[in-house]
């Protein structure tokens, strides 16, 4: 069973999220996408790049300010033997048009999003 295929997505936190989006995207030409807080670079699978507000608590239990998002196959199967290798998961598993999501705390204490994409968009 593959487990990790790629690397989803990266997301940290800003003080002021808007200027540091405005620098990226006059700086390093990244555009917004519409309806979103950064953007989604194509590839053989999706990598999505965003700014939360410091006060998120999206990474929460975590206080890192960043979370590492990585692109999984079988996102249930995957949740089933990390929890019998004793991974901490947490949260229930989301479904959404976005795909599946499961997150996991790593040694270090940050939480880690594991994601299944819908079946159009994976590798």
């Amino acid at each position: 069973m593959k487990r990790v295929t790629g690397i989803g997505g990266i997301f940290f936190k800003a003080e002021q999220p808007e200027v540091l989006l405005a620098w990226y995207e006059k700086h390093l030409g990244i555009q917004l996408a519409t309806g979103m807080s950064g953007t989604v670079f194509e590839s053989a699978g999706q990598t999505v790049w965003s700014v939360f507000p410091k006060d998120t608590q999206y990474f929460a239990p975590s206080t890192a300010p960043f979370m590492v998002n990585y692109r999984v196959e079988n996102l249930l199967e995957l949740v089933n033997v990390l929890r019998e290798e004793g991974v901490e998961v947490v949260d229930t598993m989301e479904d959404s048009e976005y795909g599946k999501f499961a997150w996991v705390i790593d040694p270090e204490g940050n939480r880690v999003e594991l994601w299944e994409p819908p079946a159009q968009v994976q590798e």
